[in-house]
């Protein structure tokens, strides 16, 4: 996501953090690591990833070969749902990365990972960023809920309660799952954009599956450095939108300030369990699927 660390930008970028793609200087190597990302993750998806996520590939043309050019998904994105990709050099602060957010500029970053790193990369490339986040940019709710997330994190920083905001862009927007006709569907872009939890998320035993509850999720831990023990079922983008216009965190965070943080392998008695997981994998029976 972000980083709360560093207290200015870096030589060559902007105040806002934001730093030229300068597309032409990718290399064949690295737009073939592009590629083969792509093909990977577009035989795998289908029948796995909302379809909303599909249509987005679409209609910005990201199967075309090659790492995309930024300015013209931003043409395409702009005239669709007002929305632009600016690129960054990596981790951005809090405070930036939601004043890009809050104003439709979702902040990627420029350089991509080796042909040795293809199943895990600890910062965030353009592929995660882009493959991962931006299609469902071009979905006008999808849209509307990042934008609502922006506004909601500069407000959250007034309150002290980056911790808990963070856990919502976690569960949503990085690992989200989504109900569908068909059953449940990935769209989180930490789940679409990795081979291995791509798979995991909706196959493995190991994992619980909880209808989302805002309250519970602003309560639950979650872990960067592995796959998710919980992941949290939307009903639909509508409704995720929904509950995020329409719910003051103020005294929310207010009445959660005296409840303890949840565990990331907690059932609660009033949780819908989709899957009540074995939790294999956390115990440390299970290899990672890569």
């Amino acid at each position: 996501m972000n980083d709360s660390t560093s207290p200015g930008p870096p030589a060559g970028a902007a105040a806002d953090w934001t730093i030229p793609q300068d597309w032409a200087r990718y290399t064949a190597d690295e737009h073939r690591v592009w590629d083969t990302l792509f093909a990977r993750q577009g035989a795998l998806l289908p029948g796995r990833v909302a379809p909303e996520f599909l249509d987005g590939l679409d209609v910005l043309k990201l199967s075309k070969p090659g790492i995309p050019d930024f300015d013209e998904l931003s043409e395409v994105l702009t005239k669709r749902t007002g929305w632009r990709v600016v690129a960054v050099p990596g981790l951005v602060p809090e405070e930036v990365f939601f004043e890009h957010l809050a104003n439709r500029r979702f902040p990627a970053g420029n350089f991509i990972r080796r042909a040795d790193q293809l199943d895990y990369l600890q910062e965030p490339d353009v592929f995660h960023d882009v493959f991962g986040h931006v299609p469902l940019l071009a979905h006008p709710v999808f849209a509307d809920y990042m934008q609502a997330y922006g506004a909601g994190g500069l407000r959250a920083m007034e309150f002290g309660a980056m911790h808990r905001l963070a856990r919502l862009y976690w569960y949503t927007v990085e690992f989200g799952l989504v109900r569908s006709d068909e059953g449940l569907r990935i769209y989180g872009a930490g789940i679409v954009s990795s081979f291995g939890e791509s798979r995991f998320a909706l196959d493995d035993p190991s994992p619980n599956r909880l209808r989302f509850d805002l309250a519970r999720v602003l309560r639950t831990k979650y872990r960067i450095d592995d796959f998710q023990q919980t992941y949290f079922v939307v009903d639909s983008f509508e409704k995720l939108l929904h509950t995020t216009l329409n719910t003051d965190f103020a005294p929310l965070y207010e009445a959660l300030a005296d409840q303890p943080d949840l565990e990331i392998t907690d059932i609660l008695p009033d949780d819908k369990v989709y899957h009540r997981g074995t939790q294999a994998y956390a115990d440390g029976k299970l290899q990672a699927a890569e």
